[in-house]
Order: C-alpha cells, then sequence, then structure tokens
C-alpha cells in the first residue's frame, strides 16, 4: 500500500508466493550471485489483484496499539490483522469504485484527531504522549513513524466518514447512553492517579462509537456481500484456518476499549 519498492511478484496462486528482489553484491556487501533471489517479503493473501504482504501484517499490529477498540494488555493476533487488512482493502476498493472525493479528511481534521490520541487514549497517558519528547519516545518504542500515524488516522476517518453516509441514517443516541459509556466501560480503563478526560470532552467520540455499535449488523452484512462477490484467496495455510469475516470498524481513537467489530476493523482500519 505505501511501497515504493521494484519488486517482481511470483504468481499469487500458492502458499508459498514471496516477492523478491535480485540485489547486487556490492549493494549488500555481501559475497553473493547477482542473480541470486533475495526474499524481502511474502504474499499471505489476494485480494480482487491486491496482494497483502507479510509486512503489512507486521504493520498492523504495530497500529494496533493506537486501536481504542482492543482492550487493555489485549495484542492483536495474525489472524485478526490479516482480517482487518482483507476488510480494510475491500471497502478502501469500494470507495475508490465509487469515487467518494467528499469523504476525504482534512488535514486539519486528521491534526485534532491526533491531538486526541496523544491526549486522551490511555495507552498514550501513562507514556506522556502530550509532550512532544513522550510521543517521539512512544512512537520509537512501538516501531511507529509520526508520517504512518497520520496516514492511519486518516484511512479510519474516511471509513467513518463512508459508514455515516451509507448506514447511520436516522440512528440517534441519547446523553444518557453516552454517560453510561463514559462511566461503566471508559472510566474503568484508567489506572488510580491518572488524569481522566472529562465527559464533555469525550462525549463526541463516545458518541461515534455508540453509533458505530448499532450499524455494525448492517456494515457486516455489506460487507459479507462484498466479500462473496470478489475474490478473496488466502495463501498461507496457518493464517486461512481461523479467518473468518469480521464485523464493522469502530471510529478511531478515543479512549474506549473492546467493541466489536474489527469491524474488522471490528477491524480498524
Amino acid at each position: 500500500m505505501d511501497r515504493q519498492l521494484s519488486l517482481r511478484l511470483f504468481r499469487p496462486s500458492l502458499s508459498g508466493a514471496v516477492l523478491y528482489l535480485v540485489v547486487a553484491s556490492a549493494l549488500l556487501g555481501q559475497n553473493i550471485s547477482a542473480t541470486a533471489p533475495v526474499v524481502l517479503d511474502r504474499a499471505l493473501a489476494v485480494v480482487n489483484r491486491h496482494v497483502i504482504l507479510a509486512s503489512d501484517l507486521d504493520d498492523e499490529i504495530r497500529l494496533s496499539v493506537l486501536d481504542p477498540n482492543l482492550a487493555p494488555q489485549q495484542e492483536l493476533t495474525r489472524q485478526q490483522a490479516l482480517e482487518q487488512i482483507i476488510s480494510r482493502t475491500l471497502i478502501e476498493q469500494q470507495v475508490r469504485q465509487e469515487d467518494l472525493q467528499a469523504i476525504e479528511p482534512s488535514p486539519e481534521e486528521v491534526n485534532v484527531r491526533l491531538h486526541e490520541i496523544r491526549t486522551d487514549l490511555p495507552v498514550c497517558a501513562r507514556q506522556d504522549c502530550a509532550s512532544d519528547a513522550g510521543w517521539k519516545a512512544f512512537l520509537v518504542t512501538h516501531g511507529l513513524t509520526a508520517e504512518r500515524v497520520a496516514a492511519y488516522l486518516r484511512y479510519r476517518l474516511e471509513i467513518l466518514r463512508f459508514i455515516e453516509q451509507r448506514f447511520r441514517q436516522g440512528i440517534q443516541i441519547s446523553q444518557q447512553q453516552i454517560a453510561v459509556y463514559y462511566h461503566d466501560t471508559l472510566l474503568p480503563q484508567y489506572r488510580p492517579g491518572e488524569t481522566i478526560p472529562p465527559l464533555g470532552r469525550v462525549a463526541p467520540r463516545i458518541q461515534e462509537i455508540l453509533l458505530q455499535q448499532q450499524v455494525n449488523e448492517l456494515f457486516d452484512n455489506w460487507l459479507t456481500n462484498l466479500r462473496q462477490q470478489g475474490e478473496v484467496e488466502v495463501l498461507d495455510p496457518e493464517l486461512a484456518t481461523e479467518l473468518a469475516p469480521e464485523p464493522a470498524p469502530q471510529p478511531s481513537p478515543a479512549p474506549q476499549p473492546t467493541m466489536n467489530p474489527n469491524g474488522s476493523e471490528g477491524r480498524s482500519p
């Protein structure tokens, strides 16, 4: 998705399909034949001719630290990560097919969401992400870059708008529902002594979460149809054994725990 390497792709119909690049020994500083293939990546799945690589899976797992839908200490499995990428690819292809330019977020909107992550996400609050030094340390610790995080947030905002346009017309969330979520679901995530964001500040994000929960069924049905109509082939037999379509993507960065989608995003886009 983000890579510009000049790679040659073996036919992705075999579970052992790999991407390779022939690199001269002088560049590697090693005494190898110039014709010997050097494996840089491996194809794990193909979605309507779009290849999902092992490095995409690693990237998805690293980014999961920013996913407010994962409970504290919960780790994304490789099967879950692949499912999220498959779902995201299908959604993205549909968005591009319909040429929905209006759903693209502005840089200002991405920056607002980034600020919310750095100040309100529990895992970030514990590492002082609100400060520049703390944020840089957080990125290094989790193998991320500021650019990659911005792209992640931009995508999640885009998908959230797509869902709003398609599925959540007419759904209303009451102030009481927001307050119950804040007290029963959000507050328990914070440890004693940690700064807890006031309800007024996180209420819009909680509303997004609750709205998304209500459209999950509609979204999942739509996504299931997309998968049935498209071509999804998992090439890695270990990953194929436990894969099953996931729920809808949840709105992103704000302090909140488990809610199903991954959509897959339950999936995350």
